[in-house]
């Protein structure tokens, strides 16, 4: 499963621990980073390679929200809408979102494969809503024009990776 580019820094990431065990969330992301979401031969790999029980690794998977179990966009778009954050117009912050993505309420992945969208219960940012984490970075106090500039900028990225 590993390329030799991945296999390599696999053992650069297993040098930073002190037994393979403490490596296994970086591994995860790893192997999840090249189609964005984690098969079970994915899984079978990490846990070969950190000698670990298969069981370990579901586990793992199945309780951070950042690992994925089935396809996704190219970019994970978070969007908080817990009470405070809802008293501070996030559900209809998210529901407009849905709206430019062409997708449903209850989010999704837009045809294109570049986003994938879900409501989430709270990412921390109470007072900064309405607000939405995009991989792993915070967009906060966001309005539709400047949730617009950052999808634009994500689009031209994906734009520019096509034609390299």
């Amino acid at each position: 499963m590993w390329s030799e580019a991945e296999q390599r820094e696999l053992e650069e990431i297993l040098k930073k621990y002190p037994t393979k065990r403490s490596a296994l969330l970086p591994a995860l992301y790893l192997a999840q980073r090249e189609k964005n979401w984690l098969d079970d031969e994915d899984m079978e790999a990490v846990a070969e390679a950190l000698d670990v029980p298969i069981t370990d690794v579901h586990a793992v998977v199945g309780f951070y929200t950042l690992f994925r179990r089935e396809p996704t966009g190219k970019h994970m778009i978070h969007v908080c809408t817990d009470l405070p954050c809802a008293l501070r117009g996030a559900e209809e912050f998210y529901l407009r979102l849905t709206e430019r993505l062409g997708l449903p309420p209850e989010g999704g992945t837009t045809e294109d494969g570049l986003f994938t969208l879900e409501a989430v219960p709270c990412l921390a940012a109470c007072d900064k809503a309405p607000m939405c984490q995009i991989d792993l970075q915070y967009y906060e106090n966001l309005t539709d024009e400047t949730i617009d500039t950052v999808l634009a900028q994500l689009r031209a990225e994906a734009q520019q990776e096509t034609k390299a």
